[in-house]
This record gives C-alpha cells, structure tokens and sequence, in this order.
C-alpha cells in the first residue's frame, strides 16, 4: 500500500483548506441539481395499482398516509433473488440500514416506503429480524415494470394534488447510493427541504433552517423553548 506523504499539522491545515475549497463547490453544485429536480415537469399517475399491506389492500394514494409527498424504494426481496427467503439482496438491505428515523421526513410531509414482491408475512419476519422499521409493502401488479425498476432497484418520487398522483423524480444505480439520509431523500423530491435558503419555484412551501427540526419522538408535540 502506497501511502500519501507523512507531513506537519501546519502543512496538513494547509491540505486540507485547499480540498474544502472543492468541497463547497461540491456542495453548490449538488444544491443548484437539487434545485433543478424542484422544477422537473411533472407525470401523472392514471393507473390504478395496489399493494399488499398489514392493514390490507392498499392503493398508491394510500401508501402517502395523507401526507403530500411519497419516496419509494423498490427493494428486492423476492423469491429467486440471491438471500431469499431469510435476507433481501445485500444491496438492498445495506440501503435499508442506512435509512433514518422517518420521522423527519414525515415533519416535512413526506412518507418514504418500500415495496417487493415478498408476501407480507415474510416482510414482517424480515423487518423484525434486521430491525428494520419503515412501511414496506407487497407488489401486486405492474408497478415495478411501469416505473422502471423490475429488474434493479430504484427510488421513485411522488407528489399528490388531492387525490392526482405525479411522478416527480426518479434515481437508480449509483444514485441509490447516497439515500437513507433525510437531507438526501428530501432533496430528491418535488418540494425538496421546505426551507428559505433553497432555491425553489414562487408559492412552494418554506420554513426556517432549524424551525422545524426536532427530536424524532417529540414532532407534534408543543414545543416551549
């Protein structure tokens, strides 16, 4: 293993304030794209799909639980796929891991879901197993074909006006990568982070950095600071 030189704390201050440069325009960069996916055209949703849930049958307007905007990751926990039936896919699992407390999601009226084709009972001994907590929901039909991910995994962003459905984004491959934050997952969708400094379309929703932020088991509770 060929290692970089060995160098000062002075000499290393001085690296490392030369990278950072990069780094913030990494970082505009990824904002100016996050701002670009606010003004992706939206695509209407006109079939009708269901899925399987503890609860029972479920529609894709059910799977929001009545929030504005839905993120779905399509993981693979399927008969035939490599781990079945006592693991999904390695891939799918690391990003399962990886996912935060949606509750913060849900503060910014977003509902983040997986969907695989495994039944529910095996759903739930898995979840139970890895200690995995987010809504996850059985395919029923064609919704992997119709948004691209039958055949790999992939994130699909929706946004509801009323009882309409529209498709808002969507990643796969090496983008998947990077979600599981909820920075990430928000930046994905049509109403990105809700807050002033971002660079959103006139009339979308926005809040104060910080405003909303709160302890995972306190939102909806009267804050008195």
């Amino acid at each position: 293993m060929k290692t970089p030189p060995i160098v000062t704390a002075e000499e290393w201050d001085a690296a490392r304030k030369r990278l950072l440069v990069k780094e913030k325009e990494l970082t505009r960069v990824r904002d100016a794209m996050a701002a670009e996916r606010r003004r992706m055209p939206w695509l209407a949703v006109e079939k009708e799909y269901t899925f399987d849930s503890p609860q029972g049958t479920m529609s894709l307007l059910d799977l929001f639980e009545g929030r504005r905007q839905l993120i779905v990751y399509r993981a693979f926990f399927d008969p035939g796929v490599d781990g079945w039936p006592d693991h999904a896919c390695r891939g799918c699992s690391m990003v399962a891991d990886q996912v935060a407390n949606v509750a913060h999601l849900n503060a910014r009226d977003t509902t983040l879901a997986f969907v695989s084709r495994a039944p529910q009972a095996e759903i739930a001994r898995l979840k139970a197993r890895m200690g995995w907590t987010m809504p996850w929901y059985s395919l029923t039909d064609t919704f992997d074909a119709d948004f691209g991910v039958d055949e790999w995994h992939g994130t699909n962003a929706f946004i509801r006006d009323g009882d309409r459905v529209f498709r808002t984004y969507f990643i796969d491959s090496r983008g998947d990568e990077q979600m599981g934050g909820t920075w990430n997952y928000l930046d994905i969708t049509a109403l990105g982070r809700q807050e002033e400094w971002e660079d959103s379309p006139e009339g979308y929703p926005q809040s104060a950095p910080y405003a909303w932020w709160n302890w995972h088991d306190e939102y909806g509770l009267v804050q008195t600071s």
